[in-house]
């Protein structure tokens, strides 16, 4: 007779796992809308043991947070690296758009963590990590203080059209398609 044989999982795999299914749940919705019974039943675990792994909602809403801007972070080094001479900050606003955009749960954590900052502990480790991103890019690029600013303005941008899903009604809204496509060139300087 065969007996099967179960694999017992780390609680840092069984961590990571949870961290992934978390995500989703509170990037649809939030910090106080997500429901961590949901998240321990599709885990397969139970709501102690949840617990047991994050010691409460918060910390694992903020350990959530952590994990969206870990893979922005390990995404804007990738390409700063790639980038040639001068390009970096290029190569990362690049890099954003065809790596993290398109992953709409990712994007929708970003912003739940800004909406969660009513909460003054959350406020404070959101604000950090936004700190030191910006010091991040700042290094990578090489850019002044303005490019950065103007890089992260246009990052929300993105961020704000992505959570509308204005790609999803673009064939209907001349509107959401312009701004599916960006903005429009400027205009030539007159050549007379």
């Amino acid at each position: 007779m065969a007996v099967e044989q179960r694999i017992r999982k780390s609680a840092e795999e069984r961590r990571e796992e949870i961290l992934e299914i978390a995500v989703r749940h509170f990037a649809i919705g939030g910090m106080h809308g997500t429901s961590t019974d949901a998240i321990a039943r599709e885990a397969g675990i139970s709501q102690p043991y949840l617990f047991r792994l994050f010691r409460t909602k918060r910390e694992l809403f903020l350990a959530c947070v952590d994990r969206a801007d870990r893979r922005v972070f390990e995404t804007f080094r990738r390409a700063a690296a790639a980038a040639p001479e001068g390009e970096a900050l290029k190569a990362m606003g690049t890099a954003y758009v065809d790596q993290l955009l398109p992953d709409r749960h990712a994007i929708l954590m970003q912003m739940q963590g800004y909406v969660a900052t009513s909460d003054a502990e959350i406020q404070s480790h959101v604000r950090a990590n936004f700190e030191r991103l910006v010091a991040e890019v700042t290094a990578l690029s090489g850019a002044d203080e303005g490019e950065v600013w103007n890089f992260f303005a246009h990052g929300m941008l993105l961020n704000v059209t992505q959570s509308l899903d204005l790609a999803s009604i673009a064939d209907k809204s001349e509107w959401a398609a312009s701004w599916c496509n960006g903005p429009p060139a400027p205009p030539l300087p007159d050549e007379a």
